[in-house]
């Protein structure tokens, strides 16, 4: 080395670290898609309370021999759960129906 003030002296190399890698994502849980799915129902839970408190003028509903007044929204919501249920009724038949076939199915295969 040369102590000559007019000699550029190269500065030591710089250590080169590389940043660490980042962190795993975490994948697919229950508790996750059970926390989405309760963010997803509360609201729309909030959007049937707010359709509900806007149509609450009252309407006469008469199924045979039946008549009664109900406010609009909670005549259009009893409808709605009602053919919910009608077709979760169905759906579930249909379940049962398939699974009597498998298992007949695979009780002839042995």
């Amino acid at each position: 080395m040369s102590s000559d003030p007019s000699v550029p002296v190269d500065p030591p190399p710089a250590e080169t670290s590389a940043p660490p890698p980042p962190p795993a994502p975490i994948g697919f849980t229950r508790a996750g898609a059970l926390w989405s799915a309760l963010i997803a129902g509360f609201l729309v839970l909030i959007v049937l309370l707010v359709f509900v408190t806007q149509n609450t003028s009252p309407v006469d509903l008469a199924f045979l021999t039946w008549t009664w007044s109900l406010p609009t929204g909670v005549a259009i919501l009893l409808a709605a759960i009602s053919g919910g249920l009608v077709t979760a009724l169905v759906g579930t038949a249909r379940i049962f129906q398939l699974r009597r076939a498998a298992k007949k199915s695979l009780a002839a295969r042995r």
